[in-house]
């Protein structure tokens, strides 16, 4: 077309006249050169041509083409190439671009045609990129709606196929309107409350099932969503995808009930939001929708009913868990629940440390958790994540976690972990009847494996006898100290705890244990107020003869060096029969395990005979974040379980 037109030019009237003008030599000169140009320019024209016709092709990267493929408006903020057809079909582009509700009101306009369905899906879409533009809650809300009539249609002949690529954008659209929607007006949450709202084709009533907002004893309340959440810390996301906004509540109390008091007052607990919308598409020819909020906790129900259809609930358990731990004052414990024994941290109904991730479940294993010296039930979050992440591990188990102060006498916390373990199963299966709860596994870290391992053993009078030389029963104690030292040095196994895992666990002591510097920083811990009256009948023993060697009151510390009686005699106190007994054991380095230690412990104070499986870690002491040991444990609870 452009070489036409210069040949065009040349042999017009207007050029000839401007030729006559020009002396001869000149215009020789200028033809030449014309010419010249003409043909350089038509073999430009040719050579470009020839590489980028008006249709074609362009090789790119893999990443890019596949980015290409699956935008849409949730992840790349413009409409998906399904909706984008539509549009085109319709010649709508230009129109939506500046006017985008006039172009949804078109769209809606024509529902009832042939292309319904690819009409629902633009519109919900649509909707939602209108919503994000113009800031707009019941543009959201229509998203949410048009999303889950294209989703779940009254004849099940229209419903998206499996391998649509729209099936997932969907849902997704669904539950993210959802939280957009009925966001609180400053967006910090989620306001789950029955109300009519103005859309704009119509409006929604929305109605709310109370029995979700029910949580164990505890009432639900202050919903924030986890979808926008991103989390740290954590090596892996667990996330269920499925229909409905992931949430995380608070709770508060709402009853008393013993089998509930185990659940921390400001504990924040994971659930799931799902409307239920009624026959949206005639709603939608009325201009009143119908809806009905219902809350479910996924742990208990993982799919919803719709229709025809049994569909999985969306649940989030990483982030749930890293939202619970987000300036959770359990990370201040951990200094603080050393230094100072009568520290307290949890505000449960029985406040004596130990805790439920949610209400008891019956038929689901307990596993106990016990931390060690100067740490938190925070440090076990990363095998928590990947526990909870498992569905094998999730539809066996429940994960519990004892909370003590480490500084205080060893003997003190492991009564207070037996006395809680069993007043925990007391209160929530008092008739005997669920066999899971008598399954339990105990799980401990460091100092939390001596306490553990005070749950299945039988000590007799060993650890009163290798003090004292008067017999018990003949010691002058006043009954509250008497009652406190027999609940506390004569110990019997816990029934219902049947297996045992002892991670970096000094049996034999520590040998930091007598470090100059630990021995100076004992002297800056400050036991339980109630220990000084027992202290001081104690200290009265010193009698001649009656009293082995100058008694002081020992914290952990003291009773982790390898000297101490206290370890010796637990060292060598059997394990009861039938318990099983495992050990994971980490050595720094790669020399061998028999000669070398964690930081804290030596291989030879870990190393127990008998057990029915050890596993060494080459790792430092704090070994329950490393891969290794979390899948050591994940085999171990399969077993238990008999999960194959």
């Amino acid at each position: 077309m452009i070489i036409s037109e210069l040949l065009g030019f040349l042999g017009d009237a207007k050029f000839y006249r401007l030729r006559a003008k020009i002396p001869c030599r000149v215009r020789q000169s200028m033809r030449l050169s014309i010419r010249g140009y003409a043909v350089a320019l038509s073999l430009f024209v040719l050579f470009v041509s020839g590489c980028a016709t008006p249709v074609g092709v362009k090789h790119v990267d893999q990443e890019t083409a596949y980015r290409v493929l699956e935008a849409n408006v949730l992840s790349s903020g413009n409409p998906s190439a399904s909706s984008t057809q539509l549009l085109e079909r319709n010649a709508l582009v230009w129109r939506y671009q500046k006017h985008p509700e006039e172009v949804l009101a078109e769209l809606y306009s024509g529902l009832g045609n042939p292309d319904e369905r690819d009409r629902l899906f633009a519109l919900a879409e649509l909707s939602f990129a209108c919503a994000e533009t113009r800031h707009e809650q019941s543009y959201y809300l229509s998203s949410a709606v048009f999303a889950y009539a294209y989703l779940f249609p009254e004849n099940s002949q229209d419903a998206p196929g499996a391998y649509d690529p729209r099936l997932r954008i969907a849902v997704d659209l669904y539950n993210q309107g959802l939280v957009n929607g009925l966001a609180t007006k400053d967006g910090s949450g989620v306001d789950l409350i029955q109300r009519r709202m103005q859309l704009p084709f119509g409006s929604l009533d929305l109605q709310v099932d109370p029995r979700g907002f029910r949580y164990g004893g505890y009432h639900l309340t202050k919903f924030v969503s986890l979808s926008d959440l991103k989390v740290r810390g954590l090596r892996n996301r667990y996330r269920n995808a499925g229909i409905g906004a992931p949430l995380a509540a608070r709770v508060e109390p709402m009853q008393q009930s013993a089998a509930n008091q185990w659940i921390p007052a400001t504990m924040k607990v994971p659930i799931t939001a799902f409307v239920r919308f009624d026959n949206p598409r005639r709603g939608m020819s009325e201009g009143k929708i119908q809806g009905t909020l219902e809350l479910y906790d996924t742990n208990e129900d993982s799919v919803v009913r719709i229709g025809s259809n049994t569909v999985s609930l969306e649940s989030d358990s990483t982030a749930a868990l890293a939202y619970r731990l987000e300036g959770a004052p359990i990370w201040d414990f951990e200094l603080a629940g050393f230094r100072r024994g009568d520290f307290s941290l949890l505000g449960t109904g029985k406040d004596n440390g130990l805790f439920m991730l949610h209400p008891y479940m019956p038929d689901l294993i307990p596993v106990v958790f016990v931390h060690g010296t100067a740490s938190s039930p925070a440090r076990w979050a990363e095998m928590a994540n990947e526990l909870l992440g498992d569905p094998n591990i999730a539809s066996h188990y429940q994960l519990w976690f004892f909370v003590y102060n480490s500084g205080n006498p060893i003997a003190l916390s492991a009564m207070k972990l037996r006395e809680s373990l069993s007043a925990a199963v007391t209160d929530v299966d008092p008739e005997g009847k669920d066999r899971a709860v008598r399954q339990m596994v105990v799980i401990g870290h460091s100092q939390g494996g001596l306490l553990a391992k005070m749950t299945v053993v039988d000590s007799g009078s060993r650890f009163w006898d290798r003090r004292f030389k008067v017999p018990f029963d003949q010691a002058q104690l006043d009954p509250e100290t008497r009652d406190l030292l027999r609940r506390a040095l004569f110990v019997q196994p816990l029934p219902f705890v049947t297996r045992v895992i002892f991670i970096a666990t000094p049996h034999r002591g520590s040998y930091m244990a007598s470090n100059f510097v630990v021995k100076f920083g004992n002297k800056f811990l400050n036991l339980p107020g109630g220990l000084v009256k027992a202290a001081v009948q104690l200290e009265r023993l010193r009698q001649p003869g009656t009293l082995g060697s100058p008694f002081t009151l020992p914290t952990a510390l003291d009773n982790m060096d390898v000297s101490n009686p206290f370890v010796q005699t637990l060292s060598g106190l059997p394990i009861a029969p039938g318990v099983h007994v495992h050990s994971i054991i980490p050595v720094k380095g790669n020399g061998p395990p028999e000669q070398g230690n964690d930081g804290v412990v030596e291989y030879n104070s870990a190393h127990l005979e008998g057990v029915e499986s050890e596993l060494i870690v080459r790792s430092g002491h704090s070994t329950q974040s490393t891969p290794e040991t979390i899948e050591e444990v994940r085999r171990i609870l399969y077993e238990h379980a008999g999960i194959h």
